[in-house]
Parts: C-alpha cells; sequence; structure tokens
C-alpha cells in the first residue's frame, strides 16, 4: 500500500466518521505533512475498491469516505449532524436476491443508506 494511503486512512481514522477529500487533505497538512489533493482524491478512489473505505453523498453531491466495516453493510445516517450508524438490512439483502431472481441477473451488487434525523438532533 501505498504511503499516500496509508496517511488518508490515519487521517480517516482520525476523524472518526465521514470526511470529505478536503477535509482529509485539511487534517494531514494541518500536520505540516505536505500532499497534494488530487493524491488524496486517487488514494480515496484505490481505498473504496479495495473496500476499506465506504463513500456516500451529501445531500449537496460531495463525496464523503469513512474507514469501511469488514462485513457488507449499509448505513443509518443524520441529516442534521452526520451521526452514521452501520446497519445490517437481513430485508434489504432478501428483496434485492428476490428481485434480482425475478429478472434472472447474477452477481448482483447493491448500495442502500437510510436518511433522517438521529435522536440527539
Amino acid at each position: 500500500m501505498k504511503k499516500s494511503a496509508i496517511r488518508v486512512l490515519q487521517s480517516l481514522q482520525q476523524a472518526g466518521g465521514f470526511a470529505s477529500a478536503q477535509e482529509v487533505h485539511q487534517l494531514i497538512t494541518g500536520k505540516g505533512d505536505r500532499i497534494g489533493l488530487t493524491t488524496i482524491y486517487r488514494a480515496l478512489q484505490s481505498l473504496q475498491e479495495e473496500k476499506l473505505v465506504d463513500v456516500l453523498r451529501r445531500e449537496d453531491g460531495e463525496a464523503i469516505y469513512r474507514l469501511c466495516g469488514e462485513a457488507h453493510h449499509h448505513h443509518l445516517v443524520c441529516k442534521k449532524c452526520g451521526r452514521t450508524v452501520e446497519i445490517y438490512g437481513g430485508a434489504i439483502e432478501k428483496w434485492a436476491d428476490a428481485v434480482a431472481d425475478e429478472y434472472s441477473f447474477r452477481e448482483v451488487e447493491h448500495s442502500a443508506d437510510l436518511f433522517g434525523t438521529c435522536s440527539q438532533c
């Protein structure tokens, strides 16, 4: 793994939740390290492909990233504070499998994120 990807992973761990590429850049450069924003984007893309980070889109369309759990999961995200909970949606999995079977699809992948307001907001 490249040094830049390791630095990005460390920054996401420090962030403790979802962070944009710009926020990751600020965390790294705030420590006095030099790294380009383009390098951050490339590292995040690579980490996403390796399934080491999750990516969501904010309401404004900006991508945000965080360290990923090992098992397939979905997210419940607070629209106000950004609090995120990993959820394991058995019903979603069954529905996706049923739809794939109904239309004779194989090797189907899916992503489901739920957005609402948490009890603390």
